[in-house]
């Protein structure tokens, strides 16, 4: 039983996460042969002032 934990700066659509799962699902499929109900997957969504790489927060970034 796959779990796939996925986080996201905010701002996709739910038609971009319901594209993702779609295809993160096939990809665990295909790869472990796994069944598509078998795939659980956690998307979660980050304030972009809760990320930060280099020394820059995700909110000042432009």
């Amino acid at each position: 039983m796959p779990f796939v934990q996925i986080d996201l700066l905010e701002g996709r659509t739910l038609e971009q996460k319901k594209q993702m799962v779609e295809k993160v699902t096939q990809a665990i499929v295909e790869t472990t042969g796994a069944k598509p109900e078998s795939v659980s997957i956690i998307i979660r969504d980050m304030a972009k002032e809760s990320f930060a790489s280099g020394g820059i927060l995700a909110s000042d970034k432009q």
